[in-house]
């Protein structure tokens, strides 16, 4: 079986075609400067690559064009009606969706109500999945949501200390992000320590442009550092991360208009903010090693951050048996990964710095020998979680729940 998963944002479409149920990644690439003049794909089959560079206008005929590189002569694939199902990841499922759903109209419209909680993220999905519902429109198509793996959160977690009528009216909560990421490496951990994937107590920390660190209790999301939106939580590459709010009320009186302190907030804030250099943890580090001050502070920013709250959750989960990093810079960056664990003996969390030295994004265990907890590197894979989601549903493996047929991260997951 075949499966196509895709990932639109407001001027791209990620794509990987996978042969199920093996995970094997067939074809993948990349459609970016949807809408511009000088679009461009670029497509990779096993250790070939090509560049397409055309104009596309939409969404729509970015879908096209991806579906007609597939199925060119000496493509991946014969004939579209090879692809059996699409994934798509969608950001935002609010509190209804707890785990990846075929779509149907009750979905699409789900998708849309919950577009003013992620304005800039669930528009781009829904997008991506009309335009793959009229190219293929007898194939299925499955949603697989961010939020989902973080709905088992209880409501202690979850609920703001705001009147409660702010929850009842307007649904204003922690949702959590990322959690496709979570969800993935923490069943990795699992499997790496021989263990079930409901017998694990992890702490997940996604380390990418945008960050975000989950408790992870028996196999299920329980806290997480995102909130209502992704801008809570650690320092990010361009995002706040966690501040004190009447910061905002202070800057309104000096003249800062909403859409100013959104922008300030979430585009000019973290890793850039402090360096003032970029919000790149590879520059930095760069800039670092060359003395330049604000660059250690930002680097050292981040990682007191990330530190503190494995504490916290530490504290939440009262065991642990690891933690993992991954994420662009959890999986690439030694010193992040060195700065982080540093001092977190008393927690049962060493380091071996050689083994540290040498993960090189691959999936390893750099703990030490003396570590209670196990420290794993695990390079994230989004892709294939969307992938599995809808070869279950789609291949017909998955139970039907109350709100439809759905593969439940937190009783159905295989």
């Amino acid at each position: 079986m075949k499966v196509l998963v895709i990932n639109a944002g407001s001027s791209s479409i990620k794509y990987q075609l996978y042969g199920m149920p093996g995970a094997e990644v067939l074809a993948k690439g990349l459609v970016e400067r949807i809408g511009e003049p000088t679009s461009r794909l670029v497509h990779s089959r096993g250790d070939d690559s090509a560049i397409l560079e055309e104009a596309v206008a939409n969404h729509e005929a970015a879908m096209e064009l991806i579906l007609r590189v597939l199925v060119q002569p000496g493509g991946t694939i014969e004939d579209l009606s090879e692809i059996e199902a699409v994934g798509h990841r969608v950001v935002h499922g609010g509190e209804e969706f707890t785990g990846s759903v075929i779509i149907d109209d009750r979905v699409l419209a789900s998708i849309e109500r919950f577009a003013e909680l992620a304005p800039l993220h669930n528009p781009h999905n829904l997008v991506g999945i009309r335009a793959a519902m009229r190219k293929l429109p007898g194939t299925a198509q499955v949603a697989c949501f961010d939020t989902a793996f973080h709905t088992s959160i209880p409501k202690v977690a979850h609920m703001y200390a705001l009147p409660y009528e702010l929850y009842e009216r307007h649904r204003v909560r922690r949702y959590g992000f990322h959690g496709t990421s979570h969800r993935y490496v923490a069943r990795r951990a699992a499997a790496m320590l021989g263990r079930d994937k409901y017998d694990l107590n992890a702490i997940t920390c996604h380390l990418g442009n945008g960050c975000s660190i989950a408790a992870v209790r028996k196999g299920r999301s329980v806290d997480t550092s995102m909130g209502f939106t992704p801008l809570e939580g650690l320092v990010m590459g361009t995002r706040a991360g966690d501040f004190d709010p009447a910061i905002l009320f202070y800057l309104a009186d000096k003249g800062y208009d909403l859409a100013r302190l959104n922008g300030l907030c979430n585009k000019k804030s973290g890793l850039l903010g402090i360096s003032g250099v970029s919000n790149d943890m590879r520059t930095l580090e760069k800039h670092a090693e060359d003395g330049d001050e604000r660059a250690k502070l930002a680097i050292e920013m981040f990682c007191y951050r990330v530190r503190k709250y494995i504490g916290a959750y530490s504290a939440v989960l009262d065991s642990v048996d690891a933690v993992v990093f991954t994420g662009g810079i959890g999986e690439n960056s030694a010193l992040v990964r060195e700065l982080t664990c540093r001092d977190l003996a008393h927690l049962g969390i060493v380091l071996d710095p050689k083994a540290n030295g040498q993960a090189g994004g691959r999936e390893s265990a750099v703990s030490a020998s003396e570590s209670r907890v196990r420290v794993l590197v695990i390079p994230t894979n989004e892709e294939q979680a969307i992938a599995r989601d809808a070869f279950e549903l789609v291949g017909g493996k998955s139970e039907h729940g109350a709100k439809g047929r759905s593969v439940e991260y937190d009783r159905q997951e295989r």
